[in-house]
């Protein structure tokens, strides 16, 4: 199993940053996958989640209305778009892939780091 995640970087705060996580090793199509953060000093925290169809998202109140979660299945490559990005967004974005039979391993990519500042 793969997770390999691209796309972070530095923007100032109002800007815009698109991820992407190229994931291999496991039936993409199949997975529910989702994107989590962790700043300098706190937990690591779940941002959001998609079901393997599209047909369910999730996103954490802090995100509402300024990400969004996608993936593309034929691709095998998840994404998460950020707008209106705030200094505390800044963090390094991982995604997350749980198998779905035991002993249910998770499985994390390296991350990418996402700078907010001015």
């Amino acid at each position: 199993v793969q997770l390999v995640e691209s796309g972070g970087g530095l923007v100032q705060p109002g800007g815009s940053l698109a991820l992407s996580c190229a994931a291999s090793g496991f039936t993409f199509s199949s997975a529910a996958m989702s994107w989590y953060r962790q700043a300098p000093g706190k937990e690591r925290e779940l941002v959001a989640s998609i079901s393997s169809t599209s047909y369910r998202t999730n996103y954490a109140e802090s995100v509402k209305g300024r990400f969004t979660i996608s993936r593309d299945n034929a691709k095998n490559i998840l994404y998460l778009q950020m707008n209106t990005l705030k200094p505390e967004d800044t963090a390094v974005y991982y995604c997350k892939w749980v198998a779905s039979v035991a002993p249910y391993t998770t499985y994390w990519g390296q991350g990418t780091q996402v700078t907010v500042s001015s």
